[in-house]
C-alpha cells in the first residue's frame, strides 16, 4: 500500500492506496508543535480503526506548505513505516511544465493539484483549492502550470471580522437564509458567503479573459462543496483531488 499525505496549515490530509484504489483517508488538525511520536500513535489509532495495519504500507509521499512539519513527517516514514518517502519538492518529476518567474516558489499542493486534474480531464482547467488560503491554479490546453492567484480563506476572513471588529462575534461558515440578513449572526454569513461565492466567480471569469481558452472549473478542499452550489463557474468539486494527485506524482517517480 501507498501512504499519501498532504500537509497543509490547517488540516493535514492523509490517505492510503492500494494501487489506484484509496482505501482510507483522514484530515487532521495542523498542529506545529506534535512530535513525529505523537502524529505516529495518532496514526497508528486510526489504522486500527480502519482495520489497516503499518507493515501493508510499503512507500509514502508527501507534500507540504508547513516547513516544520515537513520533517517530522518524514520522520514518521522513516521510524514507524521504515521508509524514504517521496518529498514533492524541486527535483520530483512532475511531468508538468511549469511557467512560473521561480518555480520553486509554487506551494507543492497547487503543482500537485494541477497533476491531478489534467491526468483526470487531459483539458484546459481552473482549480479552485479552499485551504488556509483559497488558490486558483490555470492549467492550460497542453498540460502547463501556467500560474494564477491567491485569495484569503474563508476561516482568514471570518477570523479577521472577529479579531477587528469589537461588537462582531465568531461565526460559523454556512449559507445564510437570506442576503438581505435580519440579524448580526447572519449578516456577516450573508457577506462572508455570497461575497466569496462573487470573489470565486469574478476570478476566474478574469482569468477566462486573460487566458483565451474554455477550460473546466474543478473545486478541492474543505469548504468546497459549501462554496460550489452555489458557483456559476465551479463544474465539479473532487475531494480527493490532492491525493490523487500525490499518488500519481509517485507513480511517475517510483
Amino acid at each position: 500500500m501507498l501512504l499519501v499525505i498532504d500537509v497543509g496549515n490547517s488540516n493535514i490530509v492523509l490517505g492510503v492506496y492500494e494501487d489506484t484504489l484509496l482505501v482510507r483517508s483522514w484530515r487532521l488538525s495542523t498542529d506545529k508543535s506534535r512530535t513525529s511520536d505523537e502524529y505516529a500513535v495518532l496514526l497508528h489509532s486510526l489504522f486500527d480503526q480502519a482495520g489497516l495495519c503499518f507493515s501493508e504500507v510499503k512507500a509514502s509521499i508527501i507534500s507540504s506548505v508547513v516547513p516544520p512539519l515537513t520533517g517530522v513527517m518524514e520522520a514518521i516514514s522513516h521510524d514507524f513505516f521504515n521508509l524514504a518517502p517521496y518529498v514533492v519538492g524541486h527535483g520530483i518529476k512532475t511531468g508538468m511544465p511549469i511557467h512560473y518567474d521561480n518555480p520553486r516558489e509554487v506551494g507543492a499542493d497547487r503543482i500537485v493539484n494541477a497533476v491531478a486534474g489534467y491526468e483526470k480531464h487531459k483539458c484546459p482547467l481552473v482549480i479552485v483549492d479552499f485551504g488556509t488560503a483559497t488558490t486558483f491554479d490555470y492549467v492550460n490546453g497542453k498540460g502547463e502550470y501556467c500560474g494564477g492567484a491567491i485569495a484569503p480563506g474563508l476561516a482568514i476572513s471570518v477570523e479577521a471580522l472577529f479579531q477587528r471588529a469589537s461588537k462582531l462575534p465568531r461565526i460559523d461558515i454556512i449559507k445564510p437564509p437570506n442576503i438581505i440578513a435580519k440579524n448580526t449572526v447572519n449578516s456577516m454569513q450573508a457577506g462572508i458567503f455570497f461575497g466569496y461565492v462573487g470573489l470565486v466567480d469574478g476570478i476566474v471569469e478574469h482569468i477566462r479573459a486573460e487566458s483565451h481558452e474554455e477550460f473546466r472549473v474543478l473545486a478541492t478542499g474543505g469548504l468546497a462543496a459549501l462554496i460550489a452550489p452555489e458557483s456559476k463557474t465551479i463544474d465539479e468539486v473532487d475531494e480527493n483531488l490532492t491525493l490523487e494527485g500525490l499518488r500519481i506524482l509517485y507513480e511517475r517517480n517510483r
